[in-house]
């Protein structure tokens, strides 16, 4: 990524959708709503860009349960082949229905300031493949153009919140290290659908793949405060 001193950071806003948030979102993460101040905070910062994902789902969409007679949402798995080499597979777990194109619960919430964010990146169209990822789906098939906006933003530190800690948010932050950036999870800036089970091992997993969980007044914020707006 250059010299260590190149520090051009962006911060990707995952998923903070009416569908991923109480008190009637279809998908809700307890306590998802309660990020929206440290987003905005985070927003306020200069970032290199500022990016919000939306999961934008046809109602056909392989992850619904609803898709799949007799399965039960989080409880259910489905294995899915690559639409093109059936050597291929990914087993994942079923949801309810959520984020389907034209409905309310897809859109971003009103909480967040949007006058902010530089772009909205849509992911999980493709009705035949899962994508927790907002860059890309486990085999590829479907690659957003987050990728690209970071690469013209010459971008070398990805800051990662929204929802959910254990789906989205960690698949974005594992695929940005894959990518060669350096990246981090700011803690208060994210829920977990399952708070016990990412405390307790979530967090370690990520941290073994070279992402930094941090805190919104850490040191890691504080070099992005400091950076002169050009």
């Amino acid at each position: 990524m250059g010299v260590e001193s190149e520090f051009r950071p962006a911060i990707i806003v995952v998923d903070f959708q009416e569908d991923f948030c109480p008190p009637s979102g279809s998908l809700a993460v307890p306590q998802g709503r309660d990020i929206a101040p440290t987003v905005n905070s985070l927003l306020s910062l200069p970032f290199a860009i500022k990016i919000a994902t939306r999961d934008f789902h046809p109602p056909n969409h392989v992850s619904f349960a609803s898709n799949h007679p007799g399965a039960t949402a989080y409880q259910s798995y489905h294995t899915i082949i690559h639409p093109s080499d059936p050597s291929k597979s990914d087993t994942t777990l079923l949801w309810p229905t959520h984020c389907v194109q034209g409905t309310p619960g897809v859109e971003l919430v009103p909480e967040l300031d949007v006058s902010k964010i530089d772009a909205v990146v849509d992911k999980g169209m493709n009705p035949d493949v899962e994508m927790y990822s907002a860059f890309w789906d486990p085999f590829r098939v479907s690659v957003s153009e987050l990728g690209e906006k970071l690469k013209e933003a010459r971008v070398t530190d990805v800051f990662v919140v929204g929802l959910a800690a254990d789906y989205c948010v960690k698949a974005t932050a594992e695929s940005a290290v894959e990518e060669g950036y350096r990246t981090y999870i700011v803690e208060e800036g994210t829920r977990a659908v399952t708070k016990e089970a990412w405390e307790a091992e979530g967090k370690k997993d990520v941290e073994k793949k070279g992402i930094k969980i941090v805190s919104a007044s850490g040191d890691e914020i504080r070099r992005v405060k400091d950076l002169v707006v050009a």
